[in-house]
């Protein structure tokens, strides 16, 4: 979805909007899925990276401007633990009992008027 809002600075408000954002790469290059006994499945994701692609507009009282832009994520770890019940049907559910997720880089190209 896109995203739109405000924010205030110093001289006054800045109405922004974010559009058509695009996931356009993500990699994974090292990720494991192992079973937690009594538990469930844990997941490990490290050094992910993902690259996504986006419209953006800004407006204040004295100018506006839009653009392209590109935003680059990376050493992306993500540690996920899923808990797998069975439902009243004897199927197995599943859920998501815990997440931690850390970013170390994002490197953000904006390409506008100004």
């Amino acid at each position: 979805p896109d995203l739109s809002g405000y924010e205030k600075f110093g001289l006054g408000n800045v109405k922004y909007n974010i559009s058509r954002i695009h996931v356009t790469a993500v990699e994974f290059p090292s990720a494991s899925i192992s079973l937690m006994p009594g538990t469930g499945i844990k997941l490990v994701i490290e050094n992910a990276s993902l690259t996504i692609d986006m419209n953006w507009n800004i407006r204040t009282w004295m100018f506006k401007d839009n653009g392209r832009s590109t935003v680059y994520i990376s050493k992306v770890f993500v540690t996920a633990i899923f808990s797998t019940p069975l439902d009243n049907t004897g199927h197995t559910s599943i859920s998501l009992t815990s997440c931690r997720t850390t970013s170390g880089d994002i490197d953000i190209k904006l390409h506008g008027k100004s």
